[in-house]
């Protein structure tokens, strides 16, 4: 298919009537409404259950150890990956489809980025929960089982909140909100609805309910949001690499899940870990935004994509 045929089937895409014409003239705000409505319709019963606000009979069954696998999962991989699936398809079609599972197989990098990825982040949260005590007191390096795990907990993250969530946030949205409006403000952007995404989950015992008050969500979502960043610049350096950034996110989950506890003794609550999570993420991604004068990697589109202008040029905005 040529150039030229391929703006025309684009704009007769686009110029369909009805949902389908909608959601292609339209796919951000498309996209973000549907990964809102699916994962909140989906979690309503988690949060309704024993494991939240008591107002159904019943509990749901742990798997692995936690209910969240059953309760919580399902409406992760509703939302954002079959969102971002469902809007590519009907908006970009095969062309989209191609480049958008592209770039979840861009696995060649640097083995540096692999060891400065997977070693960074539990560093970073092991300084910033130190600074955040004040000192190495009840400090202690976890048991030798617990360092044998985190590499198994790490995949386990990447196979389930990684790959849920990664292949809407940064594979769909990422590369289509950086065009329109920078890498920063893109990031920010997205940021804050990836953290607002999350909002029902406090209402259950994901997010440590009942011990919940507003604060504790915003600062989640302000963690979000300066997280955004450092996957943001993981995510351009590598050449948009999505392995990467599923990388970097689940480690936060793998650590915080299994570490957290076993390296600062006595500290289990939900509000410490984010609290690391909000001051580690907010140290590097002033040092990013000052090291690359809010480029954060981003080249414009990727040598590799040169269907990327194509793909993005009939969005119209988020509203």
């Amino acid at each position: 298919m040529t150039t030229l045929d391929r703006h025309r089937h684009d704009g007769l895409r686009r110029n369909r009537p009805g949902l389908r014409g909608a959601i292609a003239r339209h796919p951000m705000t498309s996209f973000f409404v549907a990964a809102f409505t699916l994962s909140w319709a989906a979690w309503t019963p988690y949060v309704l259950s024993g494991n939240g606000l008591g107002v159904l009979p019943f509990r749901f069954p742990e798997l692995l150890g936690t209910p969240q696998l059953v309760g919580v999962l399902p409406g992760a991989f509703l939302g954002p990956i079959g969102s971002a699936f469902l809007v590519t398809a009907i908006a970009d079609g095969r062309p989209g489809l191609r480049l958008w599972v592209g770039r979840l197989w861009r696995w060649r990098v640097s083995w540096r980025w692999y060891v400065g990825v997977i070693l960074g982040v539990p560093a970073a949260l092991i300084l910033a929960g130190i600074a955040l005590a004040g000192g190495l007191e009840g400090v202690q390096v976890p048991p030798l089982e617990i360092l044998l795990a985190y590499l198994p907990m790490l995949v386990l993250q990447m196979l389930t909140t990684g790959l849920s969530e990664e292949p809407g946030w940064r594979d769909f949205a990422l590369p289509r909100l950086q065009p329109r409006f920078g890498p920063l403000g893109g990031t920010l952007l997205l940021g804050v609805l990836w953290g607002c995404w999350h909002l029902p989950l406090f209402l259950s015992d994901w997010g440590g309910w009942p011990d919940v008050d507003v604060l504790t969500v915003v600062g989640f979502v302000a963690a979000a949001t300066a997280f955004s960043i450092v996957l943001t610049w993981v995510f351009n350096s590598t050449g948009e690499s999505l392995p990467m950034a599923v990388i970097a996110h689940s480690g936060v989950n793998a650590f915080s899940t299994l570490m957290w506890s076993s390296v600062f003794v006595g500290s289990t609550s939900h509000g410490d870990t984010a609290m690391a999570l909000l001051v580690a993420s907010t140290a590097v991604a002033v040092v990013l935004i000052i090291a690359t004068r809010g480029r954060l990697g981003y080249r414009g589109h990727h040598q590799h994509d040169q269907q990327a202008g194509e793909v993005t040029r009939g969005w119209s905005g988020p509203g």
